[in-house]
């Protein structure tokens, strides 16, 4: 499904408002594959990308993964989830860490970038926080941004984006046909 095929044709903003993506997947299920070939596909292009890719570690059986995120221009990798031990509950996002690495993304949109990927908009950015700031930042910097979005903050990210993103699934042509339309110009008359 192309980008333009979302929405209909009465209710489709310009064409240069499709440069924020969300890939829209199902709670608890990354779509790691979408985000790699994103990642693939922008590299081959010799694109410069700012950003992070999120890998789960899974340290043992009876444990919750932990998440672990790789910076797109350095390769450098945050681990994003605090070991509190066995049996501890609720969330265990490291905030500090998340701030360390968001910082590290903010330097490298400073240096000049071709498309920003963050890997999810969560529970941190639904309360407005996290990656949030960068995102805007991008934008006002002209950079185009994507970000996975689990349905379960489908509501919140609507609010934050409002009618300046394209949702997509995790479909990888659909990623790379948004790709693709970064790239061409905008219709006459828009």
């Amino acid at each position: 499904m192309s980008v333009t095929q979302l929405v209909p044709n009465d209710e489709r903003p310009s064409p240069q408002v499709w440069r924020v993506a969300a890939i829209v997947y199902p709670d608890n299920a990354y779509p790691g594959p979408a985000f790699d070939a994103l990642v693939r596909l922008c590299r081959d292009r010799g694109m410069a990308l700012a950003g992070v890719l999120q890998h789960q570690v899974c340290t043992a059986p009876d444990r919750r993964c932990d998440v672990v995120l790789e910076d797109l221009t350095t390769g450098y990798r945050t681990s994003i989830f605090e070991d509190r031990g066995p049996g501890a509950g609720g969330c265990r996002l490291d905030e500090g860490a998340l701030a360390e690495a968001t910082a590290r993304i903010e330097g490298n949109l400073e240096g000049g970038a071709d498309l920003l990927v963050l890997n999810k908009f969560g529970k941190a950015e639904c309360s407005g926080g996290g990656l949030v700031d960068l995102m805007a930042n991008a934008v006002d910097r002209g950079i185009p941004s994507v970000i996975g979005v689990p349905k379960s903050n489908l509501e919140a990210w609507r609010k934050f984006a409002g009618d300046f993103a394209v949702e997509l699934s995790d479909d990888v042509n659909g990623v790379g046909q948004w790709l693709a339309s970064l790239r061409e110009p905008p219709a006459v008359g828009d």
